[in-house]
């Protein structure tokens, strides 16, 4: 940071058009007016060019004494009002009606005058913003392999200002594609990026422009993203295709850094300053580590930060430089003040800033270089501004300076009228009339004048001190004050009083942290005087409000006493303690000490060194012990990337004596970040932790733990399996690590070796046409990385795939059952190899037959029913085992025929009949005629349950009506035709039946029988 100062001086002016104002002698009589000061200033303005407002307004107001005319400039030439229609005043406020870039664009200042001076406003720019729509070209289409990654080009339109806003659509609006690990926006450049492309991201795209300064937004015409299908997915190394360039930033803003890349898998991306650590609670990583957010930046996060995007296949990384600026902000500036005619002033201005400011002034809005005044006079006065000015800003500080001269004044600061001493104490009288020029100033008491001596000194600023004051110091006492303009007197009368004095002093004590201390004072004083205890410590007054706090105050006339009580003391409450006994005429103050023993504070200075594989060296330096000796240490740690709590630290030695400064610490994980800290012990306590160790790693070593849970086996004919539990990272131990596969038939002397450079592998197959099937194999595993292997795990056994089944089962027979259903049956084979049986059946001439539909069917098993068919169509039907290797031949296949569709139209329910006795209904229907497509009726079947249940009694007939007897509660009755094609349609009818025994008889000749039909 830079800083820059000026000292004010007056200088021919630059700005020769604008008149100077100047007050004369006739200052010393407009104390109540004063020159402008800005309560509004103009503001940068962007102007939307298809606005529908038709004018800006540009503000100015200032408050003055006598009001202040304005005045406008527009890159340095005057705007006269009147002369132009697109000009007016609104006020101090320009009013630009009808805006024009080709005129109204450009830096305006406004300035404000009154008699007293002139001040400038700060200048604001006026832009015209605007956004042009995209072109209407159509889009190529882009095409990409499955798994690759897809860049899809925003190229937004012609536009100002540069603070867009993108999102991209997918098919139609307002459809916008969420972002997440796998898909990325810029918003630097607007493009789409797709680290890894999916089937799923087939669509059509379009690249959506919001700018926030104009309101408005545009969209481009529909990018075709057509993925190309891979038989299996390739795996490519991460490739970092979104880079933030060099960035600079200021002071206190936020920024945002991106970073993304393409590759399969998907890459994590992370943050780091290279330089240093990332600022605690000052930045945020999101978009699954895309964007790096820095907040309320400061000069010291200037520097380096890298971001590395990484998957199993490779690393990319990319290093963007930060680079910190300032606007000017005021560290000394100007203010407005009075000054005596004739004398001498200083107007100072200091700003800070990076690049370092420039630092001018104005008088009433004339140039100057720096203001040293030497001789006061009236034409000094005026207003006065202090400018300091970068790249990134330009700041204002404005100021009065009004030149008084007078006779000398007692009317606002006279002598006090009365005074008070203690005996034997020190009394100064003020002495301070209003006058310019200076005035000479001398004492007098009674009629007596008074010169310095042992006891009386005049100070140069015009006030009396009296030592050793005594009863014969009391009386009258007059100032005189005189220039070559007047003179004039205030007097105050002396009065002495009876000196304070301690009677108790406070004693010092010695204390633990959480016990109590009190500590007593007392004094004795004036019985006219009122007197307070004022309680300190280290020179800062205590609030006896203040948590641990309490003060008791007793008095009686010439005697008072003060109790202060410290409960639950800390260690901050160790140190002086003052008691002031104070009236308003003098004070006495006494001390005591307050010692407070407690645990030791933070060790200082940790530092790592000798860094080993499982093993570092951890060094520091001892803390406060807090009056207490430190008796022991303790170290702890944490793994940085696993984001682990502390833990406390195995070391040698063991135990870490309280003199101590450094110790190893052991059983620490190869190739692993960590970060320590230090705490201090005696016999008051713990203390607190250590600020944390730079992070350091452990160095690399060779693996020690192998894979786990081998197994596998065959799958596809050919092919041995090979699975395992990968090795958990925090075991590499070190980069580039893989896994040795070592494989051979049981018998075999001679191992097979392969290398899996993947570290979250979990399978492996080797494909050989010379392996046998149904082989046993012996398998085992380790791990590697760049210092070596490590040891083998155990053997696994395995067994490489069988063959397919060689044999065709034989079909015994196929029928249809329905329209909809068929069996079929099949002769068993005996092999010990056949897992199963699959059956395809199909439509002949109708279907294909890679569309045929399939029955799995245990080895068990040697028939099967197949269903969902459809009626009355020719069938092809074959049969073949199959195992883990695949399926064997087929049978020969065999031919049927469904069946006609059953009947369609429900029967037509036509009566519902009760019997005399009650006991039983009869239902009726009419007779169902299938279609020409359908299957012969051959009866009906009548289902009759209970409502809300599925079962009830299921009857058979070949008539049109049926008898069903009557039953408690409400029962629904389900009428269909039944053909070899099946069941028909459904005709149903409810009943509901009256619960009662004794009124079947009554009401028998009645025929009120409560019965209710309802047809559905």
């Amino acid at each position: 940071m830079s800083y820059s100062s000026a000292l004010i001086m007056l200088c021919p002016s630059l700005l020769t058009d604008i008149p100077a104002c100047t007050n004369g002698a006739g200052n010393e009589h407009k104390s109540s007016g004063f020159g402008p000061v800005f309560e509004e200033q103009p503001v940068d303005t962007i102007y939307p060019e298809e606005s529908p407002e038709d004018k800006i307004i540009m503000s100015c107001r200032t408050r003055a004494n006598p009001p202040a005319t304005y005045r406008w400039w527009l890159d340095n030439t005057e705007i006269v009002i009147g002369n132009e229609d697109d000009y007016s005043l609104m006020g101090g406020n320009l009013v630009i009606s009808f805006p024009d870039r080709s005129k109204h664009a450009g830096n305006y200042s406004c300035l404000a005058s009154n008699e007293f001076g002139t001040l400038v406003s700060q200048k604001a720019s006026v832009q015209f913003g605007y956004l042009d729509m995209f072109s209407s070209d159509e889009r190529e289409a882009v095409y990409v392999k499955e798994g690759q990654g897809a860049v899809l080009l925003c190229d937004p339109p012609p536009h100002f200002p540069e603070d867009l806003s993108f999102r991209w659509m997918l098919n139609e609006f307002p459809e916008f594609i969420p972002l997440d690990k796998r898909r990325f926006v810029s918003q630097t450049t607007g493009n789409l990026y797709i680290s890894t492309v999916r089937a799923s991201d087939s669509g059509n795209y379009s690249c959506f422009v919001s700018s926030p300064s104009i309101a408005k937004s545009v969209f481009s015409k529909f990018i075709p993203l057509v993925p190309i299908a891979e038989r299996s997915l390739r795996k490519y190394p991460a490739d970092i295709k979104v880079k933030s360039p060099d960035t600079y930033t200021l002071l206190g803003q936020n920024v945002t850094l991106e970073c993304f890349a393409l590759g399969n898998p998907i890459p994590q991306i992370r943050w780091r300053k290279v330089d240093g650590d990332l600022p605690v609670e000052r930045h945020n990583i999101s978009m699954s580590g895309s964007l790096l957010h820095l907040y309320d930046i400061q000069y010291e996060d200037e520097g380096l930060y890298e971001c590395e995007a990484d998957n199993s296949k490779g690393k990319d990384r990319h290093k963007v430089h930060l680079y910190v600026e300032g606007a000017p902000e005021w560290v000394e500036k100007i203010s407005s003040s009075e000054r005596d005619i004739g004398g001498d002033y200083i107007m100072s201005c200091l700003a800070s800033g990076k690049p370092k400011p420039h630092v001018h002034f104005l008088k009433n809005g004339r140039m100057n270089h720096e203001l040293r005044f030497t001789d006061l006079t009236f034409d000094d006065s005026g207003m006065y501004q202090c400018i300091a000015e970068n790249r990134h800003g330009t700041i204002y500080a404005n100021a009065e300076l009004r030149v008084f001269a007078g006779a000398p004044s007692f009317e606002w600061n006279p002598v006090k009228p009365k005074l008070l001493g203690a005996k034997n104490g020190r009394v100064v009288i003020a002495c301070k009339p209003r006058a310019a020029p200076r005035p000479s100033i001398s004492w007098s008491k009674g009629t007596e004048l008074l010169h310095n001596s042992s006891r009386i000194f005049i100070w140069p600023d015009g006030s009396l001190e009296l030592l050793n004051v005594t009863k014969s110091d009391e009386g009258k006492y007059t100032c005189l004050a005189e220039n070559d303009r007047g003179r004039a007197n205030s007097s105050g009368s002396l009065s002495v009083t009876d000196a304070t004095k301690i009677t108790l002093a406070p004693s010092s004590a010695d204390i633990s942290v959480g016990e109590s201390a009190r500590m007593e004072c007392a004094a004795s004083h004036d019985p006219t005087l009122d007197l307070t205890f004022i309680w300190s410590l280290d020179a800062h007054v205590i609030d006896r409000d203040r948590e641990h706090y309490e003060s008791k105050m007793d008095g009686q006339a010439g005697t008072s006493s003060s109790e202060l009580l410290i409960s639950n003391t800390q260690l901050r409450h160790a140190g002086r303690y003052s008691c002031t006994a104070q009236t308003p005429v003098d004070n006495v103050t006494v001390s005591a000490e307050l010692v407070v023993r407690g645990p030791p504070g933070p060790p200082g200075g940790v530092r790592v060194d000798e860094v080993l594989t499982s093993s570092v060296r951890v060094t520091w330096s001892h803390g406060t012990d807090n009056l207490s000796p430190i008796s022991k240490y303790s170290i702890q740690y944490r793994d940085v990337q696993a984001q682990q709590d502390w833990r406390d630290a195995s070391t040698s030695p063991v135990n870490v004596e309280g003199n101590a400064e450094m110790a190893t610490v052991i059983n620490l994980t190869p190739w692993t970040e960590y970060e320590f800290r230090v705490i201090a012990t005696n016999t008051l306590g713990t203390g607190p932790p250590s600020d944390p160790s730079p992070k350091i790693t452990t160095r690399e070593t060779r693996p020690v733990v192998a894979p786990s849970d081998i197994g596998g086996g065959g799958e596809t004919s050919r092919e041995l399996t090979i699975t395992w539990t990968p090795v958990q990272p925090q075991y590499y131990y070190g980069s580039n690590f893989g896994y040795i596969i070592a494989f051979k038939p049981h018998n075999d002397p001679e191992w097979m070796r392969v290398t899996v450079t993947d570290p979250q592998a979990r399978k492996y197959v080797h494909k050989d046409s010379k392996i046998p099937p149904s082989t046993r194999f012996e398998v085992k595993m380790k791990a590697f990385n760049s210092q070596g292997e490590g040891p083998f795990s155990i053997s696994a056994f395995i067994y490489s795939s069988q063959d397919v089944p060689a044999e065709a089962p034989t079909i015994i027979e196929a029928r249809t059952l329905s329209a909809t259903e068929a069996v079929v049956s099949w002769v068993p084979l005996q092999l010990q190899t056949v897992e199963g049986y699959q059956v395809r059946y199909w439509r002949e001439s109708v279907e294909n037959e890679a569309s045929a539909q399939r029955a799995l069917v245990s080895s068990r098993e040697n028939h099967t029913r197949l269903d969902n068919m459809k009626p009355n169509s020719h069938y092809l039907i074959e049969v073949r085992a199959y195992n883990g290797a695949g399926y064997g031949p087929a049978s020969q296949r065999h031919k049927i025929y469904t069946k006609k569709a059953p009947p369609s139209r429900p029967p037509k329910i036509i009566g519902t009949k009760m019997n005399y006795s009650g006991t039983t209904i009869n239902i009726a229907w009419e007779q169902v005629e299938p279609l020409a497509n359908e299957s012969t009726v051959e009866g009906y079947k009548v289902l009759y349950r209970p409502e809300g249940q599925p079962s009830g009694m299921l009857y058979t007939t070949v008539k049109q009506s049926i008898d069903l007897p009557m039953k408690k509660g409400d029962y629904l009755v389900e009428v269909r035709a039944h053909s070899e094609g099946g069941d028909g349609a459904v005709a149903q009818v409810r009943i509901a039946g009256k619960n009662t025994f004794t009124l079947v008889h009554e009401d028998r000749f009645r025929r009120c029988f409560y019965v209710k039909v309802t047809y559905k």
